[in-house]
């Protein structure tokens, strides 16, 4: 098998477990490597370390796929390991009150580059570093072989799918020295929009073009608290996408829902979900604007709610994008401590992974204080179960969250 060596002093993370190796760690390559192509890698000294996929046009040269010198990269083991993601998911204890999970994620599951998502009867996968996108096929034969059957799975108690569909339609696929990709891998193509269940509510998903691959999974967790603060309130959602807070608020009673998208395509989805849930939509108030600028109008036209939601993009793609990321993070949180009535409440996200959650912290602090309000932090939030974060992975947690009671 091909070698690569790494300078002195450079294998400490890997002693740890961690998945990555960055090219200015490598001192060695043995020979032309294909990229995606399995690899040992060893320490200046030749110890043997872990194998791993190389990717030669990325900043992270090597993921490693095991730290067992025993353990071949082959269709076996990606079998083993798709298998222990899902069984993961569906452990006894687990929650079954939801039709749509992410089954791998990644790193995190011990498969670097690869993401599976379920939504109902369709999975969806991205496949987003040169070794992912090397054992795609195998990774593809193992899920149809896995999930394909002729019943109908509502649920994760039951998990089966009518197609595989991919979603590697993102810029990181491009730092892999790999074209975007999409379509149907095996079986049928996903509708227009399907239908998914989180506990009492239902959402429509639209699979082929919707964000990411499709829904925000990984805040289905936090959309649980949103009833706890919402019976009787005047809730403002901002970057609303397809309005999935908003629905959870106006379910639990709010007194008024106004819902800020800047795409009124996206935010016409709001409203099929609010009529999907039996809703009342004239309490809901939808403003296809930016959400910076409506900030500010309601701000100069002192217009008040009792909670606003934050949920914005990644506003930082790589270290050098953290400065203006703060500031934009600050703009948004000081506009709306600003908004909210005494002892309103704020919950506000950040799903930039290079954000450290202290730092995240300490911007919304300043932003409260910057308002002229006092807060406290009532919870902190994360990312779905489903979204877990390996010990020895700690950017596996991107997203975090605040819900803070601002006076």
């Amino acid at each position: 098998m091909p070698t690569i060596r790494l300078k002195k002093g450079r294998d400490k993370s890997l002693l740890n477990h961690h998945p990555w190796i960055f090219s200015g760690a490598i001192d060695a390559i043995s020979g032309q490597i294909d990229p995606g192509r399995t690899v040992d890698v060893i320490s200046a000294d030749g110890a043997w370390l872990a194998k791993g996929a190389f990717s030669p046009h990325s900043q992270i040269a090597v993921r490693i796929w095991s730290f067992d010198p025993d353990e071949e990269i082959s269709t076996g083991f990606f079998r083993n390991r798709i298998s222990r993601a899902i069984q993961a998911r569906t452990l006894p204890g687990t929650r079954q009150d939801f039709s749509a999970c992410r089954l791998i994620h990644a790193e995190s599951d011990g498969l670097p580059g690869i993401t599976v998502d379920k939504y109902g009867d369709y999975l969806v996968c991205q496949f987003l570093s040169a070794g992912a996108e090397h054992w795609k096929t195998d990774i593809v034969r193992i899920l149809a072989e896995q999930f394909f059957s002729t019943q109908s799975g509502g649920g994760l108690e039951n998990i089966t799918c009518k197609g595989i569909y991919e979603r590697s339609d993102v810029a990181v696929r491009t730092k892999e020295g790999l074209l975007p990709a999409t379509g149907v891998l095996s079986g049928d193509r996903p509708p227009e929009s399907v239908e998914i269940q989180e506990g009492r509510l239902r959402f429509c998903v639209d699979i082929i073009k919707g964000h990411k691959t499709g829904f925000y999974l990984d805040q289905r967790e936090n959309r649980a608290m949103i009833p706890e603060f919402s019976k009787g309130a005047e809730v403002l959602n901002c970057f609303a996408y397809t309005g999935a807070f908003g629905v959870a608020a106006l379910a639990a009673g709010a007194e008024t829902l106004t819902n800020i998208e800047s795409s009124a395509t996206l935010l016409e989805k709001a409203d099929e979900n609010i009529t999907l849930n039996g809703l009342d939509s004239f309490r809901v108030q939808n403003l296809a604007e930016d959400v910076f600028h409506t900030l500010r109008r309601f701000r100069d036209s002192r217009r008040s709610f009792d909670v606003i939601i934050l949920d914005p993009p990644k506003f930082a793609e790589s270290q050098s994008q953290i400065p203006k990321a703060c500031r934009g993070y600050k703009d948004i949180n000081l506009l709306a401590a600003k908004l909210l009535n005494p002892g309103g409440i704020l919950i506000t996200f950040s799903c930039s992974g290079l954000l450290p959650a202290d730092l995240f912290q300490k911007i919304v602090a300043d932003a409260v204080m910057d308002a002229g309000r006092n807060g406290q932090i009532i919870r902190r939030l994360y990312q779905a179960s489903d979204h877990p974060t390996a010990l020895a992975f700690p950017e596996g947690t991107y997203l975090k969250g605040l819900i803070c009671r601002v006076w």
